[in-house]
């Protein structure tokens, strides 16, 4: 090969390694540009973000090998672009306040075969409130004994629970089933927690799944349902609202906006949940109204393909009074 032609190929390759770097800082940047029709295609880029900053690893070694300033000089925008959205979760937590509430949150899974076990474990990371999905009438009894001695408030309605160490009342399901489910369908509960700050709603959802397949992500009940809590949680009277569940979808879904857009998300951490084996993506959420969600993480596995999730919650001054 000629010199001038080796020249223009080496420019060439690096001109696509570049297009690259920007389409992949764009994607990052501006996620909500990729249309959510047909297949729900920006919400499956959505869930999958933060994986982006994998391209922009391997884009930087190909530049590397390929020795070419123009995609490393490309190479900082979609570095930037990630540093911007996500680099602030891998900062350290804030120091515990006076104020604060630890909370836990796990899909238990209706297949786990040791529910003591996994009660115990939960109850060991020392949270003032546990959330539970996936309960069913084998295994709702052994959660009530084991977590008793240590939480002797907890409240239940169809698959969904919450055990605390402060008393609760006023619980109530809250219907959030999508339209076309004609069986029994009891996912979502509202209670108000007493703790020594004021009163405070907690409420526990389990979102309907999502799945990847030849139509794209199927996530049109999961949207349904984030929209009917996104309303009950709106229509809260209670200033301070705690939201623990399995949403089944990231906090950068647009398919949560109903509820992200009403609720601060956790400041540090990834705490990545789904699936247990190897987490690619935190389905398992905690969100505040009137209160900050600090540092976010997993706790060990447990009998369910979930992993569970702890954060530190840090309640204003008066924040939590009706």
């Amino acid at each position: 090969m000629r010199e001038g032609s080796r020249g223009r190929s080496v420019r060439a390759r690096g001109q696509v390694l570049a297009a690259l770097a920007v389409s992949t800082a764009g994607l990052l940047a501006f996620p909500r540009a990729v249309p959510n029709s047909p297949g729900r295609l920006g919400s499956l880029l959505e869930t999958f973000l933060p994986w982006l900053g994998l391209v922009a690893v391997a884009l930087f070694g190909l530049a590397l090998l390929r020795r070419s300033a123009l995609a490393l000089v490309a190479l900082l925008l979609p570095v930037a672009a990630w540093t911007h959205l996500f680099g602030g979760l891998l900062l350290p937590g804030a120091k515990p306040g006076a104020h604060d509430l630890v909370v836990v949150q796990h899909n238990a899974s209706d297949e786990n075969t040791d529910a003591a076990g996994t009660a115990r474990a939960l109850a060991g990371a020392g949270p003032d409130l546990i959330a539970l999905e996936e309960l069913v009438p084998e295994t709702l009894p052994v959660y009530e004994k084991t977590l008793a001695p240590r939480y002797p408030h907890h409240a239940v309605r169809g698959t969904v629970g919450l055990w605390s160490t402060y008393p609760l009342t006023g619980t109530r399901p809250v219907d959030i089933k999508p339209a076309g489910i004609t069986e029994p369908w009891s996912r979502g509960l509202r209670t108000t927690v007493r703790t020594p700050h004021g009163d405070i709603a907690a409420y526990v959802a389990h979102l309907p799944s999502v799945r990847v397949g030849a139509r794209g992500f199927t996530a049109s009940r999961r949207d349904e349902s984030a929209r009917l809590l996104g309303r009950a949680v709106a229509a809260e009277k209670l200033r301070t609202v705690i939201l623990l569940g399995d949403l089944n979808g990231t906090v950068d879904d647009r398919g949560l906006a109903p509820l992200t857009s009403r609720m601060n998300v956790p400041e540090r951490g990834f705490a990545l949940s789904f699936p247990a084996a190897f987490p690619l993506a935190r389905i398992d959420q905690v969100m505040a109204r009137s209160a900050t969600v600090g540092d976010i993480r997993t706790l060990p596995a447990t009998g369910s393909d979930h992993l569970p999730v702890t954060a530190r919650i840090t309640l204003e001054d008066g924040s939590a009074r009706p």
